[in-house]
């Protein structure tokens, strides 16, 4: 049976970057000898301007999500859209609520600067002489983002805000095993983010925590207080291997390891439900970054964060190890090789500046010896 995906390209960047990838995608799978059948539906600006700016999410998008294996997800908003109502503009109205549609409670985001690019990283060339690799996985779906009662109100005569943050013992089972079955998969090793020192959310995470570590004793777990996890995270990223901890301590670290990689362009992630019988998830994967439409049209955009997405997808929704893995070093070799995208070229020794079609078609020659008919330059769909 083909694996069945939904491709949503979303807006700025997004249709350019994404072709890019389905182009990697039916390499691999030529190459690794699996199908797959895809769709592709409208989202964000693009799902507003075909509506009259009545949804940035079609019904026909989610029913078509709802019958795939996973979503390839592409980047959404801009300024053409920013003077609608809130909850029609492309974030809020699209993004958010296809995570809770299908219940995406865990995020997945890596950081990673490769050796080569080292020098692009605002972290001491000598505190990270081989690169790094760090992967945060964050609770996306409950804490003080979602908490209640949150709002505004006048207390004795002067407005007062209030947010609430609230974890339960379920929730945050459910993220810690996604987390430790990640870092078995790695380097097996585990830190767990918390402010167990002040919060009594905390404290309850860290106490499960404990106990879901004993279900994995192949996996070594620490503990770090949020404030000191940023302060490491500068002096020595090399020294962590996977990261978990709740909605707004992630939100806050997953963007330091991306500032410290060097450049958005290179990090993907993915949003992920339960884990299925066999053994892989629902999820959603898109790029770090936005829709920058500053850019968009311009044949510049870097696509190796969208292509890294295709290999997130195939390695934790479509059980492709293999053709992830020829994906995640066809990206290794091409960046080792100098190619840069404006976002990643310093003026360096040895780097040569190229555009998104050019990086998209060397990342695809070094998909590890493919077929002469994938070797040669792309162009667009």
């Amino acid at each position: 049976m083909p694996h069945t995906i939904t491709v949503l390209p979303g807006d700025g960047i997004g249709p350019e970057v994404m072709d890019l990838a389905l182009h990697v995608l039916d390499a691999a799978a030529a190459k690794f000898d699996f199908q797959i059948s895809r769709s592709t539906h409208l989202v964000g600006g693009a799902a507003l301007d075909a509506t009259q700016n009545e949804t940035p999410l079609p019904q026909e998008t989610i029913a078509a999500s709802e019958q795939a294996d996973a979503i390839l997800f592409g980047s959404v908003g801009g300024p053409k859209w920013e003077n609608l109502p809130p909850d029609i503009q492309p974030e809020r109205g699209a993004l958010l609520p296809l995570r809770k549609h299908f219940g995406l409670f865990a995020n997945l985001r890596p950081g990673s600067c490769h050796p080569s690019l080292t020098h692009a990283s605002p972290v001491k060339n000598e505190l990270i002489p081989n690169g790094f690799d760090v992967l945060c996985v964050r609770e996306l779906t409950g804490g003080i983002y979602f908490g209640t009662p949150k709002g505004r109100e006048e207390r004795n005569g002067e407005p007062v805000a209030f947010d609430t943050m609230v974890y339960k013992k379920s929730e945050i089972e459910n993220i810690l095993h996604v987390a430790f079955k990640a870092a078995q998969g790695r380097d097996k090793r585990l830190t767990s983010v918390d402010k167990a020192n002040v919060l009594a959310t905390s404290v309850l995470w860290r106490e499960t925590a404990n106990e879901i570590a004993a279900q994995y004793p192949d996996v070594t777990m620490d503990h770090l207080y949020v404030d000191n996890a940023a302060m490491q995270l500068v002096k020595r990223p090399d020294s962590f291997d996977v990261i978990v901890t709740e909605n707004l301590f992630g939100d806050i670290l997953s963007d330091e390891m991306a500032m410290i990689s060097g450049s958005l362009g290179m990090l993907p992630s993915a949003s992920l439900g339960n884990m299925k019988d066999d053994g892989l998830y629902f999820g959603m994967y898109e790029p770090s970054g936005g829709s920058a439409p500053d850019i968009a049209g311009k044949g510049i955009a870097n696509p190796i964060a969208q292509i890294l997405s295709v290999s997130m997808m195939l390695r934790y929704s479509l059980g492709e190890t293999a053709a992830a893995d020829a994906i995640d070093h066809a990206v290794q070799a091409t960046i080792d090789s100098g190619l840069r995208t404006g976002d990643l070229f310093t003026g360096a020794e040895g780097e040569s500046k190229v555009n998104t079609i050019e990086m998209g078609t060397a990342i695809l020659a070094h998909l590890d010896k493919v077929s002469p008919s994938r070797q040669g330059p792309l162009s667009p769909r």
